[in-house]
């Protein structure tokens, strides 16, 4: 089963980072994802930009409004995610420690099986 690994955690203090802090962190997480990648585990794999980049499109009983910024004041972010291949959720658990561990500091990681969509195709 596909499941995908929503990192949460606080821009602000990940965005304070000196380029060496995130290298170090990035190396970390080299270290997780390459045993993944050897394993064909591993699916795509995104690191979001900031809030500060974000756009919302928000619809409620009217016409869609598109505004600058998160939809939602929160004290974890978005981040990025992970598509990993897992047996079992006690496998994606797994997977999910070793990023938190090879990531310093707090933050969540929320996991969630992948639904196959397969846009223009019936179901079966």
């Amino acid at each position: 089963m596909l499941y995908a690994i929503l990192c949460y955690n606080n821009e602000d203090v990940v965005c304070a980072w000196s380029k060496e802090q995130d290298d170090e962190v990035m190396a970390r997480l080299q270290v997780v994802t390459g045993k993944l990648r050897d394993q064909g585990r591993l699916g795509p794999v995104a690191r979001l930009m900031p809030t500060t980049a974000a756009t919302t499109l928000r619809k409620a009983k009217d016409e869609p409004l598109v505004i600058d910024g998160p939809f939602a004041e929160t004290k974890e972010q978005f981040l990025g995610f992970y598509v990993v291949e897992c047996e079992t959720l006690d496998d994606a658990v797994d997977v999910a420690r070793d990023l938190a561990e090879a990531n310093p500091g707090g933050g969540s990681y929320e996991l969630r099986p992948i639904g196959a969509f397969f846009p223009g195709k019936e179901a079966a």
